[in-house]
């Protein structure tokens, strides 16, 4: 299905997550002659990418400002960004930790605001991005948005922004766990006899593989385990010591509900 690029992407800040998205878009059609990445450093973005150093006297009609600078320099980049928004502006937010009250204060003339909280798979179109708008932001611009997050990977919207430290927690720190249980996998495979890359390859064969599985597939990921396992077999005895006392759900979630408790106490100042 076609893409419905904006008219104009203007990046305010192009690092590891930004980076992300912007080249996933280019890899999957945008037209780089449409995107202006400002980033103090001037240094090169993709080909085709204008690079500014600084603001320029207006923007494009119907641009979509993507911020993705770091958090703490809202204020500084709106008293420079504020006053070339027109009243078409989109304006995407990938700020951590940053409402949406907080952005209109700042663009007060922006009436399309959407915050957006992606992971690190969309630069390989598998990530998980999650939306949210409040009801000054028309359903044309939110449709809009949501549809150029699609090539990232599955766009959620969020009803309720004060749900955005758990999704921050379950899809934003998801990978990062995720890494560190395939490396537990894999030395595991080492620590009961197996050569240490070939255990390596195999757990993370073994995740990639499932995990395609699971999203195939018609049952639950629950479904799906108790299906490989046999009764009385060797899948089900690992089972039952992953299952003990809910051990690892427990341990998941206090994983969650740690990260989720420092993103609350990062909007607190703390």
């Amino acid at each position: 299905m076609p893409i419905n690029w904006p008219a104009h992407l203007f990046l305010v800040g192009c690092g590891n997550m930004a980076g992300q998205m912007l080249a996933r878009w280019l890899a999957c059609g945008l037209d780089p002659a449409r995107v202006t990445v400002l980033r103090p450093s001037g240094r090169a973005v993709a080909d085709g990418v204008r690079v500014v150093t600084d603001y320029p006297a207006s923007l494009p009609a119907g641009s979509t400002v993507l911020l993705g600078m770091k958090p703490y320099q809202l204020a500084d980049v709106a008293a420079s960004l504020a006053p070339i928004c027109a009243a078409d502006t989109r304006l995407v937010s990938i700020l951590a930790g940053t409402p949406i009250a907080d952005l209109r204060r700042h663009f007060p003339m922006v009436s399309d605001i959407v915050r957006a909280i992606p992971n690190l798979p969309v630069g390989i179109g598998g990530g998980v991005i999650a939306l949210c708008a409040d009801q000054a932001t028309s359903a044309t611009a939110y449709d809009a948005v949501d549809a150029l997050m699609a090539p990232l990977g599955l766009a959620e919207r969020i009803l309720d922004e004060g749900q955005f430290n758990e999704v921050t927690a379950l899809s934003g720190c998801g990978p990062a766990f995720l890494f560190r249980f395939i490396d537990a996998f894999a030395r595991a495979g080492e620590a009961i006899g197996l050569p240490t890359e070939q255990a390596a390859r195999m757990a993370l064969a073994t995740v990639c593989g499932s995990a395609d599985m699971a999203k195939q597939a018609a049952d639950s990921p629950g479904v799906l385990a108790d299906r490989v396992a046999s009764p009385g077999g060797m899948t089900r005895q690992g089972l039952n010591v992953l299952d003990a006392d809910d051990r690892l759900l427990k341990l998941m979630i206090d994983t969650l509900a740690a990260a989720r408790d420092r993103g609350e106490d990062m909007a607190r100042g703390g």
